[in-house]
């Protein structure tokens, strides 16, 4: 008989070293041994958080393992040698968005730093028959001010022009005529 162990625990979410935390991600902060400090925090929209003892901090910029340091140093003042453990648990502020003549339009995690134009078009299930491939804007707002960023899908998909199949960012719009 056998048993699968991996099936009856819990799999804890993993961070990347290389993710930067933003307003909107949920971590999970647990002091060991101190049961009153445990609990889910949002980063607010300024990019701070709150946690017991510790007060407020900045946490947007900073990694997981980042983030743990900072807390750590905070709570040292109340507790020697504090254990903290900080897990990324959600990051539904960390999106892209893609509108206009594709499959499956909508908003989609940006997990991970590497998504690509060609990429995001594919998360949405390719481009509809009646797409402009040669009129496909990226917005994007840089310095509060927001920025059309052109890009020839039928040129990229054939090997040319290769520069415009730039990496997204958190609140990119991909719009596809």
């Amino acid at each position: 008989m056998s048993v699968n162990l991996l099936a009856e625990e819990p799999i804890a979410p993993i961070a990347p070293d290389s993710y930067r935390l933003q307003a909107g991600d949920i971590v999970a902060v647990s002091v060991w041994q101190e049961p009153g400090l445990e609990q889910l925090v949002l980063v607010r929209p300024d990019g701070g958080i709150s946690f017991p003892l510790a007060g407020d901090l900045q946490a947007a910029g900073l990694t997981v393992g980042g983030l743990t340091l900072e807390l750590k140093e905070k709570l040292k003042k109340y507790i020697s040698d504090p254990v903290v453990t900080v897990t990324l648990q959600e990051i539904p502020g960390n999106r892209i968005y893609i509108l206009g003549r594709v499959n499956k339009p909508g908003d989609f995690p940006l997990v991970t730093r590497d998504i690509t134009v060609m990429q995001a078009l594919a998360m949405a299930g390719g481009l509809t028959p009646f797409a402009d491939e040669k009129k496909i804007k990226v917005l994007r707002t840089i310095d509060g001010l927001q920025r059309s960023i052109p890009f020839n899908y039928n040129k990229v998909r054939r090997g040319q022009d290769l520069e415009q199949n730039i990496r997204l960012l958190s609140g990119d719009v991909i719009v596809v005529p």
